[in-house]
């Protein structure tokens, strides 16, 4: 399958430091597409790391159907536990629905909660919230709108 590849898009760059700002982060992050064996959590440096091709929201209110590979980080991240994320498949592929932060109870510290389709989620424990989202490669047109299961539903009726 050729990618046809476009140029001269706009690289997003997001920086979120309260759950304000990873809120629109996660709007921005919605349907991304995340390969298994491009997430990454590095221990001795206290970071969580993936990459996927998020579809461009912005770019499909101007009526254009896109996607972006993009980087996602998060740093002081003090631990990192994985629900129904099969690590022994690193093809495997996830459907990145939300990203969300529960403050714990000593705050600014909390859980970041990354919640996947199919209920795959992944959270981590932080000391506050620390996350960068970079597009960082190509950026290609796509066939279709991610549809959710509601919204399916919804249109059928």
């Amino acid at each position: 399958m050729a990618v046809n590849l476009l140029e001269n898009a706009p690289a997003l760059r997001l920086h979120a430091l309260d759950s304000e700002d990873l809120a629109l982060l996660s709007a921005h992050l919605q349907d991304a597409l995340v390969r298994v064996g491009d997430i990454v959590y590095l221990p001795a440096k206290r970071r969580f790391a993936l990459v996927g091709s998020r579809f461009d929201w912005s770019a499909e209110m101007e009526g254009r159907l896109e996607r972006c590979r993009s980087g996602l980080h998060f740093e002081g991240v003090e631990r990192v536990r994985c629900q129904h994320v099969s690590r022994d498949q690193p093809d495997a592929i996830l459907d990145l629905l939300a990203v969300t932060f529960e403050p714990g109870p000593e705050p600014p510290g909390g859980t970041i909660r990354l919640t996947f389709a199919g209920g795959a989620v992944i959270c981590l424990d932080v000391e506050c919230v620390e996350a960068q989202l970079c597009d960082i490669g190509p950026r290609w047109k796509t066939a279709a709108r991610p549809m959710h299961q509601e919204a399916a539903a919804a249109s059928s009726r």
